[in-house]
């Protein structure tokens, strides 16, 4: 397969055997029908990146005049091993901007905030934190308390920039697993640049980091590096790629690894920013970013209806 295109931007065309797909994502790739055409071929998907006895699933890829139902003669593709990182980190690093569709990053970023990834305990449940905060769901939507200054309705602390990077291992349980929760927000400044680094770490289970799409609302964002093991904050910037860095709205970061990634806060509104598996989102893994809400308009009353917004309803 020839990969031509990611989250609706053009990339630099590259080949691949296998492609890897994280939850969000999206991909166009070309597939040129020069084999044996007096037989059918098998088209497989597997689960990657956690341990599973989901069965492959199947299709069969068609040539005319064959009936589309006729088996091929070969067994199915086994497809690669689950656990395997090394081709899933190369084809990250290899999807680069298409040469006539390089839109350049700033050079520079007015924020940076580094996200731990952990999975941690919070009153006994298992939960999925950022920088040891689990994220919660106020019952008043942001936007509206925002817009109609219900700031009582969710917490007003700034959630961290940052992790003890120095001194957290992320290549071992931690030895305290209890997290705090919040569903407090990040004020960016409107037009400004922000920097995401995102860093993989040990979950609860011994040698076990797992694979966490990303996803941003309202943006696309350019992809500045990946990374094995832990970031450095004063060593890994200057290998950001400038050149043709590829433009997504979803991104994975690998086990015991960090991806980063760079955005204009140039959206006026509030946007979450979470893991695409559905139930680490809700367990929570997630952040939401607010900036220029100034600059939204009235809102209509046919939103209203959640929280304390029940006020604001009109028939």
């Amino acid at each position: 397969m020839t990969v031509v295109e990611a989250d609706g931007h053009y990339v630099e065309p590259f080949v691949v055997k296998n492609l890897f797909i994280y939850s969000g994502e999206t991909y166009s790739v070309l597939i040129k029908a020069d084999q044996d055409p007096t037989r059918n071929y098998w088209a497989s998907t597997k689960v990657v990146s956690r341990n599973n006895t989901t069965p492959n699933g199947l299709g069969i890829f068609n040539y005319y005049p064959n009936h589309p139902r006729r088996y091929p003669p070969t067994v199915p593709p086994p497809g690669p091993r689950w656990d395997d990182v090394t081709p899933r980190m190369a084809q990250s690093v290899a999807i680069k901007s298409h040469k006539d569709f390089i839109h350049a990053p700033p050079l520079t970023s007015d924020r940076v905030i580094v996200m731990l990834n952990t999975q941690n305990r919070v009153n006994g449940y298992v939960r999925w934190s950022v920088n040891n905060v689990s994220f919660n769901m106020p019952h008043t939507p942001y936007l509206i308390a925002l817009k109609h200054n219900l700031l009582h309705t969710f917490e007003q602390t700034s959630p961290p920039d940052n992790y003890d990077h120095k001194n957290y291992d992320i290549f071992n349980i931690a030895p305290n697993v209890n997290a705090t929760t919040s569903n407090s927000i990040y004020r960016l400044k409107f037009n400004t640049t922000v920097d995401i680094i995102l860093q993989n770490a040990n979950t609860m289970n011994l040698n076990n980091s797992e694979t966490h799409p990303w996803h941003l609302h309202g943006h696309d964002f350019w992809v500045m590096g990946y990374g094995n093991g832990k970031f450095n904050q004063s060593i890994d910037p200057k290998n950001y790629n400038f050149v043709n860095p590829i433009m997504k709205n979803t991104i994975p970061v690998h086990p015991y690894g960090w991806t980063a990634l760079r955005f204009r806060a140039d959206n006026p509104g509030v946007w979450a920013f979470h893991c695409h598996i559905e139930s680490h989102f809700f367990m929570g893994m997630g952040v939401v970013f607010e900036e220029g809400i100034e600059k939204v308009g009235k809102l209509p009353t046919s939103i209203m209806g959640c929280g304390e917004s029940k006020r604001f309803l009109r028939p």
